[in-house]
């Protein structure tokens, strides 16, 4: 018999990544979705780190080891978690302050819900060729999230994810400059 929850969980990545405004809707309205969201963040991140290990397999000069691997895939999933949280809560903040009309409701974990399934294609990024198309891929998804988590229109989506991303980039690299990757 198969897992309800998992089965649940793969059904909505699907349909996160197949921009589905339905389960937009859904996730950012469920207050129990930040659990599946952290979970979509983490597979996403095991892929790319799993991913870019491949690819220092396949094309690097260099000796790189198993560990190397572990630490890399360690950092990745550290990033990525850190990186959605202030990602979110900068995407609430200036989506709610500087972006925000008459429609805008929402709070910092419908942010969080919408945004952690946003990178469901991510998964793809276990497959190195993929990085470059699985990237635009995930800022359309985010743009969908972003839209539907604060009623907005495209255009404020858009605008919300530019001004929130450069403070999220500039704190992932002081994360990861820490943490010694």
């Amino acid at each position: 018999m198969p897992n309800t929850q998992s089965s649940s969980i793969v059904n909505k990545m699907v349909r996160a990544a197949k921009l589905d405004i339905d389960l937009y809707e859904e996730v950012e309205a469920d207050r129990t979705a930040t659990r599946q969201a952290f979970v979509v963040v983490l597979i996403s991140s095991i892929a790319a780190g799993l991913g870019l290990g491949l690819q220092a397999l396949i094309f690097s000069d260099s000796d790189f080891g198993t560990m190397d691997i572990i630490w890399a895939l360690i950092g990745g999933i550290l990033s990525a978690i850190v990186m959605w949280l202030v990602f979110a809560w900068l995407t609430y903040f200036v989506g709610t302050r500087l972006f925000a009309g008459p429609e805008t409701s929402a709070d910092w974990g419908e942010l969080l819900h919408t945004l952690g399934f946003s990178t469901a294609p991510g998964v793809l990024r276990i497959v190195p060729l993929l990085n470059f198309f699985v990237f635009f891929w995930m800022i359309v998804t985010a743009v969908v999230a972003v839209r539907q988590a604060l009623d907005f229109t495209t255009g404020r989506a858009i605008g919300t994810i530019l001004v929130a991303i450069l403070p999220t980039l500039i704190i992932q690299f002081l994360v990861m400059t820490l943490l010694g990757f």
